[in-house]
């Protein structure tokens, strides 16, 4: 029974965190792009600082590493991973599957900064090789065209590249702190002061609340994202997290585009490409190279491998 309800949270979880690329195309017909993701985590931040205040004994931080691990996650998981994923996403050329996909990069890209930053990890020559093949999957997924590199969304592609790049180095340097910091309230005070800067950064780039055309889509685009996907997702994660433990979680990140390709299909009609596919099939590719002895584990765990 516990197998079973992991599976159905999992799926859960991947069919949220999917359909929130989605989500994302659809609001940003009413939000500037930046704005868009600090109303997202004003939000989000309140939902998730009052399960922290539930969940733990302490949701404040305490003395200067507890705060700078919130920089961290700030600055680099919250801020950086969403302006570039915003701003990203508004090109029409990056649909919901293809977002979905660049951001399945962030696993393998956590394995490389966690080899500078974490002793403790290793990234053998297969690793490596592992690492270039999810590298070429990105590659093909853009599809660049050598005439014009700001055709077809390449720019904007390599913006969500980015994105994945700020999660992944983001998610190694909170893991490297050495604190005893709550996950919940790391995440909670990471989404407020994280959505404090990215209006900052919304501020700098001219975008103004009258630039938001409020109708029902964007209300529910807006909710969708900081509540389901943020407030009831992360909560998800933190349960399954601690069943799982991370290699399985991050599996997630290889779902997910599945769903965002079917959510972008149903209710924005976008198409799906042979370069979408060719690119997330490479990109797993490289995953299961990079992380193959751990993947190897959890399926000898659920009697799939002898």
């Amino acid at each position: 029974m516990s197998r079973t309800r992991n599976l159905g949270l999992f799926l859960v979880l991947a069919a949220v965190w999917g359909s929130a690329f989605m989500s994302i195309n659809a609001g940003l017909a009413y939000f500037p792009p930046v704005l868009f993701a600090a109303f997202r985590f004003d939000i989000a931040g309140v939902v998730m600082l009052a399960y922290a205040a539930y969940a733990v004994e302490d949701p404040i931080p305490r003395g200067r590493d507890e705060w700078t691990t919130v920089a961290v996650g700030a600055t680099l998981i919250i801020a950086a991973y969403h302006v570039f994923l915003f701003i990203g996403e508004s090109d029409p050329a990056v649909t919901s599957a293809v977002a979905a996909v660049i951001v399945s990069l962030s696993p393998v890209l956590t394995t490389v900064f966690a080899r500078a930053f974490l002793p403790s990890e290793r990234l053998t020559a297969v690793g490596v090789v592992g690492l270039v093949v999810g590298l070429v999957g990105a590659v093909v997924l853009a599809a660049p065209d050598p005439n014009n590199l700001a055709a077809g969304g390449t720019v904007a592609k390599l913006l969500v590249l980015l994105a994945a790049a700020s999660f992944a180095l983001g998610s190694v340097l909170t893991r490297a702190a050495d604190d005893d910091l709550p996950i919940e309230t790391m995440e909670a005070w990471s989404m407020l002061v994280g959505a404090l800067v990215t209006h900052l950064v919304s501020f700098a780039l001219g975008e103004s609340v009258a630039d938001v055309t409020w109708s029902t889509e964007a209300i529910l685009a807006l909710g969708y994202l900081a509540i389901v996907a943020s407030g009831l997702g992360f909560l998800i994660y933190f349960d399954l997290l601690d069943r799982l433990g991370p290699i399985e979680i991050n599996l997630v990140s290889y779902v997910a585009p599945a769903f965002a390709a079917v959510a972008g299909w149903l209710f924005l009609r976008e198409a799906i490409t042979p370069n979408t596919v060719a690119g997330f099939l490479i990109i797993c590719v490289g995953f299961a190279l990079v992380k193959r002895a751990a993947l190897g584990d959890a399926l000898r765990d659920y009697g799939l491998l002898d």
